[in-house]
């Protein structure tokens, strides 16, 4: 196996997760098979609890593993199905540790960070880098190992040690690291300055990992001088500081990389120059340039709860962005904070609610993606009413999709009190109800997780067009709560159709837009 790690330094957010992907992409692109695993340091045992305006979305793979937003970078650039497995955290390298203690696995030793917790993580990488995510079989070729936050941090002591034994076991051909670092400009000066990653290649050199390239990221391309500076200073080849400068849209990286000669010289590195074939990148060049090219746009009216930080909803947003692409459209979103459609918020904050309704009229269509709690459900059921009332597509994701059951039972039916029981435990009319799949009281990996079969009822929906009238689709979930099935056939007789149904047909999946009604 070969290993590809992806350090950062100087600051955090410099776009790690997309620059492994894309040089996963490029190595792809030469034939050769690629895997990926993200480590996160935190204490965490997943994702699956944290708070999206802290951390971003709960990225939820096929098999129900609740993990970091980065893995659905790997998963859309690289075309791979990941596990849970190659979401490696803090918590769980020490809850795997301290089973194996519980069960005597260490025969009394004193167990300790080192060799103990550095073994666990060897191990793990190890083991998850042979399982195969593309659908072939055998190992991949390269294993692009991302590691979460920056160099110097206290919680990722024990993970550049493990990774510099692995370095160390597996020999220099097989094992390359790349450290991300910003390049600076201060406005006053004008001069790019690579002291900051001067520092933090000291930093990683201290530890006892030496770069072997550096992707310097930086608001303009690197000047022949900066490369030179860095080269000298930071001990790394000037024909290896590749320079991820700021693009139109992020299907330019791997292109970048590829005009620098990024996967030559990370091949020659690898010892894999005689398997590899030249990059062939004709599609993301096409997806690219059409993107920068797009002169149509679309403006959507996305009505949530965490817009005040968009990568809380960065799959929805990566979706939007491919399906307007096909229809030639470039995506205009606009973030819509629910509560500032609430009637309260006319009162406490009149220009908020004035400016959240003017967005929300002009736009083209109303996507409501899902989440948690009751906070802004009242102006999400807001704006499924005007979106029904007045003709205007609506897509509800999740959560979206309960808003819209629950608007329609208030305003169609006459149920006013109509709601979920996750808002109100007590409702006399509960047309969304609690049916999780696994415990009751835990939070953590306990919800109706991973993919899930959905049979279409009808091919005459839009939901069986848009997947070639197939007769089912399996679709990734992430929640606890469902539309009540004893409520279904008054629904319907309404005006909605459930057009998609899990296979107890129990569980309804797809909402089809309601009819007009006079």
């Amino acid at each position: 196996m070969k290993y590809v790690l992806v350090t950062g330094g100087v600051v955090s957010g410099l776009g790690k997760g997309v620059t492994a992907s894309s040089i996963g992409v490029v190595l792809k692109a030469c034939g050769l098979r690629v895997t990926s695993i993200k480590i996160d340091p935190y204490l965490n045992t997943d994702a699956g609890t944290m708070s999206p305006f802290e951390h971003g979305e709960v990225f939820v793979l096929d098999d129900g593993g609740e993990v970091d937003l980065d893995l659905g970078n790997y998963e859309r650039f690289l075309d791979v199905t990941l596990t849970r497995d190659n979401n490696i955290t803090t918590g769980k390298i020490y809850q795997s540790v301290l089973e194996k203690e519980r069960k005597g696995d260490y025969l009394g030793k004193t167990v300790q960070v080192v060799p103990h917790v550095t073994d666990a993580i060897r191990n793990w990488i190890e083991t998850v880098s042979v399982i195969p995510v593309d659908g072939k079989e055998g190992p991949a070729d390269v294993c692009v190992i991302e590691l979460g936050g920056t160099v110097g941090d206290i919680e990722s002591m024990p993970f550049i040690e493990a990774l510099r034994q692995l370095f160390f076991s597996v020999g220099q051909d097989n094992f390359c690291l790349i450290h991300v670092s910003l390049i600076p400009v201060l406005g006053v000066v004008g001069e790019q300055k690579t002291k900051p990653t001067q520092h933090s290649v000291r930093e990683l050199r201290a530890l006892g990992l030496t770069p072997h390239f550096l992707a310097c990221r930086s608001a303009e391309p690197l000047l022949e001088s900066t490369k030179l500076k860095l080269s000298q200073f930071c001990h790394v080849a000037d024909g290896n500081i590749l320079n991820i400068h700021d693009v139109p849209n992020i299907w330019h990286i791997p292109l970048l990389l590829r005009n620098q000669n990024a996967h030559d010289a990370i091949l020659k590195h690898l010892n894999l120059r005689s398997v590899a074939t030249p990059p062939e990148l004709q599609e993301w060049t096409k997806r690219a340039e059409t993107f920068d090219n797009l002169q149509n746009s679309v403006r959507i009216a996305m009505v949530g709860k965490y817009v005040g930080l968009p990568d809380s909803y960065l799959s929805v947003v990566k979706a939007l962005l491919h399906a307007c692409i096909a229809r030639s459209l470039k995506p205009s979103v606009d973030w819509i904070a629910a509560s500032d459609l609430e009637d309260e918020s006319s009162e406490s904050t009149p220009e908020a609610h004035t400016a959240a309704w003017r967005t929300l009229r002009e736009a083209s269509c109303v996507l409501v993606p899902g989440g948690f709690g009751d906070r802004g459900v009242r102006g999400m059921l807001l704006a499924a009413k005007y979106a029904r009332e007045n003709n205007v597509p609506y897509l509800g994701i999740c959560l979206g999709m309960q808003i819209a059951v629950i608007e329609f039972a208030r305003s169609v039916l006459g149920l006013q009190r109509a709601n979920s029981t996750e808002f109100d435990a007590d409702t006399q009319n509960p047309v969304v109800i609690f049916m999780p799949e696994g415990s009751k009281t835990h939070m953590g990996s306990t919800m109706r997780l991973g993919s899930r079969r959905t049979l279409l009822q009808t091919p005459d929906c839009i939901t069986a067009k848009l997947y070639h009238n197939s007769e089912y689709v399996d679709e990734r979930h992430r929640h606890r709560y469902e539309v009540n099935p004893e409520v279904v056939g008054i629904l319907e007789e309404a005006g909605l159709r459930f057009v998609g149904k899990d296979e107890s047909g129990k569980r309804m999946e797809y909402l089809a837009f309601w009819r007009k009604l006079d």
